[in-house]
């Protein structure tokens, strides 16, 4: 993996440079940020969400499962009180729309995404409980 570098813009905006793409990023409006990018904490979320989603849609795919419609939300229900505030229970929900999305293949997909595959949710459940839940829409 490449570095990582972020550069200050003004304020508590950065810009952050990654794999030639760039993402700002800035702080609440509390601690003197301007609202010009979403909070690093939150890309972790998106980090777990495109990690998991990558891994489901690639197993279910080769299991010859190919749904209409492919989500993942995901949201820290619980922080830690004391600073450092971390993630203390986050919670995924894969929704899948489709015909013949065979609610067994995905439990598969998403139990080997969280057990096997997924680095992000390697790192993150060390200081946070994870759990998922999976709506599946017939068409």
């Amino acid at each position: 993996m490449q570095p990582v570098r972020v550069t200050l813009q003004e304020g508590m905006h950065f810009l952050g440079e990654l794999d030639g793409f760039g993402i700002h990023i800035d702080a609440d409006e509390s601690v003197g940020g301007k609202n010009k990018g979403p909070r690093p904490k939150g890309l972790s979320l998106i980090s777990l969400a495109g990690c998991t989603a990558m891994d489901v849609i690639s197993i279910l795919r080769k299991m010859k499962v190919e749904p209409e419609e492919f989500y993942v939300d995901v949201a820290a229900v619980e922080l830690t009180d004391q600073h450092p505030k971390v993630f203390k229970k986050i919670l995924l929900k894969y929704y899948l729309k489709g015909t013949d999305v065979p609610r067994k293949k995905v439990e598969k997909a998403v139990e080997l995404s969280q057990t096997r595959y997924c680095g992000v949710t390697a790192m993150l459940e060390h200081s946070a409980e994870i759990d998922y839940e999976i709506v599946i829409e017939e068409v």
